[in-house]
């Protein structure tokens, strides 16, 4: 197709609203090893609507705890800076595309539900490979976004998408090898556009760009790169949720020895992955 195709996916993206100055800040504060909650409090304080993301999370059925959180910084001890700058982006990041979706291609509610999937699944991998348990919600988040470039191509092209959807079903391909046959380039392109464009860096971002190209990663993220791909492997051979690949690449034996896990893993907690997923979803409810 014309290359004027990349052009439009780029005004779409410069189109999509900027992330908050304080959703910024929270992410300053959380990458800076010297941060403590009282640093966090002084900025998510400033803003109602953080304010009553982080009280709705400590106070959701995630967390299940006895007694209600009513204080900013009690949650923020209790979560982590970790988990407090995942639930800041996660809900920006959703929030944000969401509401400039608007296109009838891949079905927004399967793509949803398989990206809480790969969250959830990468999550359960990371704690059964003993990641300590403060870290764990990285897993999730980048799990949860790795496929965000997918949204941009949706809603830009939907008729040529839903075709690149059915020819990938008809040829049984990966999603992101009929991708760059109709377009020329992937949903880690589209989605390594929309980091670069909110200046982001990190992990999810490596993520996002890299989980269909591992063989040209060599920066610091390789372990939640790998957990993430095979998650993103048991959603999509499962049928949790739908992200229009039908017929993912099978996993290179290397990932799985890098991993140090038995490749039926998934499938022995499918039920409480299920489960996980419902709680889960208040991530797109706060």
């Amino acid at each position: 197709m014309d290359k004027t195709l990349d052009k439009k996916i780029e005004e779409y993206i410069r189109e999509i609203p900027s992330l908050p100055t304080s959703v910024i800040k929270v992410l300053e504060i959380c990458n800076n090893p010297n941060a403590s909650p009282s640093d966090l409090n002084h900025i998510i304080s400033l803003d109602p609507v953080l304010v009553g993301r982080v009280l709705k999370l400590i106070n959701s059925a995630y967390y299940a705890l006895g007694q209600p959180v009513t204080s900013i910084v009690r949650a923020i001890i209790m979560l982590g800076l970790n988990t407090v700058k995942n639930l800041v982006l996660s809900t920006a990041v959703m929030g944000n595309l969401s509401e400039q979706n608007k296109s009838k291609g891949l079905n927004m509610e399967g793509f949803w539900q398989h990206s809480f999937c790969v969250g959830v699944s990468a999550k359960f991998l990371a704690a059964k490979r003993g990641i300590n348990p403060k870290l764990r919600e990285e897993y999730f988040t980048a799990g949860l976004l790795h496929d965000i470039g997918k949204i941009p191509m949706n809603a830009v092209y939907e008729k040529e998408y839903l075709l690149t959807l059915s020819t990938s079903d008809r040829d049984k391909i990966s999603l992101h090898l009929a991708e760059e046959n109709t377009f020329g380039f992937d949903h880690c392109d589209a989605g390594a556009a929309i980091i670069k464009a909110w200046k982001l860096e990190g992990t999810v971002a490596d993520v996002i760009s890299y989980h269909h190209r591992f063989n040209d990663y060599s920066g610091e993220s390789e372990d939640i790169l790998y957990n993430v791909i095979a998650a993103n492997y048991f959603a999509s051979v499962s049928e949790i949720g739908f992200s229009g690949n039908r017929y993912p690449q099978k996993i290179d034996d290397f990932i799985w020895d890098k991993l140090g896990i038995d490749k039926d893993f998934f499938f022995e907690i499918e039920t409480s992955v299920k489960e996980e997923i419902e709680k889960a979803k208040v991530f797109l409810k706060i």
